[in-house]
């Protein structure tokens, strides 16, 4: 009898910690999608994975700092396929100094290599109208964004990571 109490209280004891474990993995999710990008790293790490913050891991592939939102609640990057997912918190858009505007869904997704960011999905740029972007590339001093044509921009314009503005549609 004591044998077959114990393989019951184990089981029921296996089930109930296999549900707080999915719970702390909840709470960490939750945790890192309302604190700043700073400590991002920190819960990655909990996570199992040390994520550098999204402006340098841009720089390290030759693409400006400040291309995304500073209100990014998360990125993921697939090493073996060369997909790059930002998630955004709301849809927002984003004016930089040479007077351009980028806006954002809440997840933007696109193959980067170094110097560009090609098959971009959920980024739009004002050339008339509002146009999706599908491919940004890096040259020197120049960003190129190609958005039905390739628009050349001063590539300082987007070294600053700045605030998106909330909008309501994107």
């Amino acid at each position: 009898m004591d044998q077959i109490m114990g393989k019951v209280g184990g089981s029921w004891f296996n089930q109930k910690a296999g549900k707080e474990m999915n719970n702390i993995g909840d709470d960490i999710n939750s945790i890192s999608s309302s604190i700043g990008d700073g400590a991002k790293w920190m819960v990655n790490k909990i996570k199992g994975k040390m994520q550098k913050p999204l402006p340098e891991f841009l720089k390290d592939y030759d693409l400006p700092m400040g291309l995304f939102p500073q209100d990014i609640t998360n990125y993921e990057f697939n090493e073996e396929t060369k997909k790059l997912t930002v998630y955004i918190a709301s849809p927002c858009e984003v004016g930089y100094k040479d007077s351009s505007v980028l806006r954002f869904f809440t997840c933007v997704t696109g193959h980067l290599d170094n110097g560009k960011l090609t098959e971009v999905e959920g980024m739009k740029t004002k050339i008339l109208i509002w146009t999706k972007v599908t491919g940004i590339r890096t040259e020197a001093t120049k960003v190129h964004i190609s958005a039905g044509m390739n628009k050349a921009r001063n590539r300082d314009a987007y070294e600053v990571v700045r605030d998106g503005v909330t909008i309501d549609k994107f």
